[in-house]
C-alpha cells in the first residue's frame, strides 16, 4: 500500500503535466494572427529560412532565430523537421553564437562520399555551411565581420559540431560577405559555393567544403541593384530534356513592390562561370512578402522552394504576439518557355493536399456578384481556392469578415495585371507602406486559365496561370476572413470554382 500510494500520485501527475504540456501547444499555435498551414517558430523571432536538407526521409528546415526575442538579435539557427512538408516539429536549436560571432544564413548538404571525412566508420555526415557574423568587429569599422564555417552532424541531424578549423572562407574585405548556397558539381567532383558579396554573386569551388578557391563573379550590371544581394541559390531545372540552370538572387530593398524580393536568372554553368540568357530583371514572387527564398538540397531533380513571409520593411513591427514571422508554403518550382525566354514557374507542393478537407465546387457559372458564401459556406480557417475558365476577364475576389475588414484579390484585363488589396484587410498603421494595392503582370494570353490561392489567417499566397504569375502578402485582420464574394462587370464566366478548407497543421 505505501508503494501504490507513491506510484498513483506520480502516475497522475505525469498525466496532468501531458495535458497541460498538449493545451498550451495548441495554446502556442491558435494565437490571433497564428498561421495554420505555414511553418512558424514556437515563440521569438525568425527571418531566412537556412540549411534546408532532405535526408532519410526527413526534410530539414533551419531558420535564422532569435529565441529570446521578437525582434532581430542574436542569430541562431533554429530547426525544425518533417516528413511531409507540411506538418513540422521545432526541434532544439542546432547553432548558437561563439566567438567567431552569431550565426547568419547558409546552407546544408549530404556529403555523401565524405570528402570532408567528417563521417566515421560509415556514417554520413551532413554539413552545414554558414556565415559567422562578428559583430564586434563590425562596431569596430573592419570590413572583415563575415566568414563562413561549417558545421556537422552525423547522427541526422539531431546534433551539430563545429568544425575546429573554422572560418573555411576569410573575407578578403567585402562588408556584405555571406549566406554560402553550396551544391554538388557533378562534372567537375567537387562543390560549389554561391555566395552573396555585396551588389553581386561570386563563386567558389572546393573539394572537401573546407578547401575554397574563387572561380568567378557575376550580376554588377544585371538584374535588380535597388539594395543589398542576398541568400543566393544556383540549381538546375528540366525543360523538355534541356537541363537549363538558375541562379537566385534576394534583393533587399527594390522589390517590384517595394522593400525586400526575390529576383532570378536563367542560363548555364560551367562550374567556373555563370552565363545568363537574360540581363533583365525577372522576379520568383511579385508580392511584398516572399523573401530570402531558396531550395531544399538533396532532392533530386524535384526543387522544392521555400521564402521568408515577411518584408525588412515592417518586420520587426507585425502585430504578432509571442513570435514573430512565418515562412511561404513550400513550392515545387519549374520552367516554362516563352519565345527564347526561359520563366520559372512555381506551384504549392502536392503533399499541401494532406490538410484538404470536403471541398465545395461550384461549376460553369457566370460572376457578375456573386455571394459565394452562401453556396460554399463560410470559411471557419485555412482554405484553398481554386478557379478554371475557358478566357480570363476582371474579377474582384472580396474576402471579408464580420467586423468589415475585406481583402481583395484579382485580375485587371486593362491593366493585363493581377492585384492584391491589403488596404482595408485589419490593423495596418504600424508601418506607413503596409496598407497598399499590389500589382503582379500576366505573362500569358493563353487558354484556358487557372488561380490558386492559398489561404491562411494572416496570408494569401496567389499562383496564377500554372504558377506564371506568384504574390504572397500577409496582413492582419480582428479575425479571420470568413465570407467570400466575386464580382465581374464582364461577365467572368467560370468553368470550376472549388472551395477546399484545410486541417490545421498544427493539429
Amino acid at each position: 500500500m505505501k508503494k501504490f500510494s507513491w506510484i498513483l500520485p506520480i502516475a497522475l501527475f505525469a498525466a496532468c503535466a501531458g495535458r497541460e504540456e498538449q493545451t498550451a501547444q495548441q495554446q502556442d499555435y491558435h494565437e490571433p494572427h497564428r498561421p495554420q498551414v505555414h511553418f512558424s517558430p514556437k515563440r521569438g523571432w525568425m527571418n531566412d529560412p537556412n540549411g534546408m536538407v532532405y535526408f532519410n526521409g526527413t526534410y530539414h528546415l533551419f531558420f535564422q532565430h532569435n529565441p529570446d526575442s521578437t525582434v532581430w538579435g542574436p542569430m541562431h539557427w533554429g530547426h525544425a523537421t518533417s516528413k511531409d512538408l507540411v506538418h513540422w516539429a521545432e526541434q532544439p536549436i542546432a547553432l548558437y553564437p561563439d566567438s567567431l560571432g552569431t550565426i547568419f544564413s547558409g546552407s546544408a548538404v549530404v556529403d555523401a562520399n565524405n570528402t570532408t571525412g567528417f563521417g566515421k566508420q560509415g556514417q554520413i555526415p551532413l554539413v552545414a555551411i554558414f556565415t559567422h557574423h562578428n559583430t564586434a568587429g563590425e562596431k569596430a569599422g573592419r570590413a572583415d565581420f563575415q566568414t563562413q564555417s561549417l558545421a556537422y552532424s552525423v547522427d541526422e541531424g539531431k546534433t551539430w559540431t563545429k568544425y575546429s578549423g573554422n572560418p573555411v572562407l576569410r573575407n578578403p574585405g567585402i562588408r556584405d560577405f555571406r549566406d554560402p548556397k553550396v551544391s554538388w558539381f557533378e562534372p567537375g567532383k567537387n562543390w560549389i559555393m554561391t555566395l552573396a558579396t555585396s551588389d553581386h554573386i561570386s563563386f567558389y569551388s572546393s573539394p572537401n567544403l573546407k578547401d575554397w578557391t574563387k572561380e568567378s563573379e557575376f550580376g554588377k550590371e544585371m538584374g535588380a541593384h535597388g539594395g543589398v544581394w542576398e541568400c543566393p541559390d544556383l540549381f538546375t531545372l528540366d525543360y523538355k530534356g534541356e537541363k537549363i540552370w538558375v541562379l537566385v538572387v534576394n534583393l533587399n530593398p527594390g522589390g517590384p513592390n517595394q522593400g525586400s524580393a526575390t529576383q532570378y536568372f536563367t542560363g548555364q554553368f560551367d562550374g567556373h562561370r555563370f552565363t545568363p540568357n537574360h540581363t533583365g530583371t525577372k522576379w520568383l514572387d511579385y508580392g511584398p512578402d516572399e523573401y530570402a527564398g531558396i531550395t531544399w538540397s538533396n532532392t533530386g531533380d524535384r526543387k522544392i522552394f521555400l521564402g521568408w513571409m515577411s518584408n525588412w520593411q515592417y518586420a520587426g513591427v507585425v502585430p504578432t504576439g509571442k513570435w514573430r514571422s512565418a515562412l511561404t508554403i513550400p513550392r515545387e518550382l519549374g520552367l516554362e518557355k516563352t519565345g527564347n525566354d526561359y520563366l520559372v514557374v512555381s506551384r504549392p507542393v502536392k503533399e499541401l493536399d494532406l490538410l484538404a478537407e470536403k471541398s465545395a465546387t461550384l461549376s460553369n457559372i457566370t460572376a457578375t456578384t456573386i455571394d459565394l458564401t452562401q453556396k460554399t459556406g463560410k470559411l471557419s480557417g485555412p482554405a484553398r481556392i481554386d478557379i478554371t475558365s475557358d478566357k480570363l476577364e476582371s474579377f474582384t475576389l472580396t474576402l471579408s469578415n464580420d467586423a468589415g475588414e475585406k481583402l481583395l484579390i484579382g485580375y485587371d484585363k486593362a491593366a493585363n495585371n493581377y492585384f492584391i488589396d491589403r488596404r482595408m484587410a485589419g490593423e495596418v498603421q504600424f508601418e506607413k507602406g503596409f496598407a497598399a494595392k499590389h500589382t503582379a503582370p500576366r505573362f500569358t494570353g493563353r487558354d484556358p486559365v487557372d488561380l490558386t490561392l492559398i489561404l491562411d489567417n494572416a496570408s494569401v499566397e496567389l499562383f496564377a496561370d500554372g504558377g506564371l504569375t506568384v504574390m504572397t502578402e500577409i496582413f492582419f485582420p480582428q479575425s479571420p476572413f470568413s465570407s467570400i464574394r466575386l464580382q465581374s462587370g464582364n461577365r467572368f464566366k467560370i468553368k470550376s470554382l472549388q472551395v477546399s478548407p484545410m486541417k490545421s497543421s498544427w493539429q
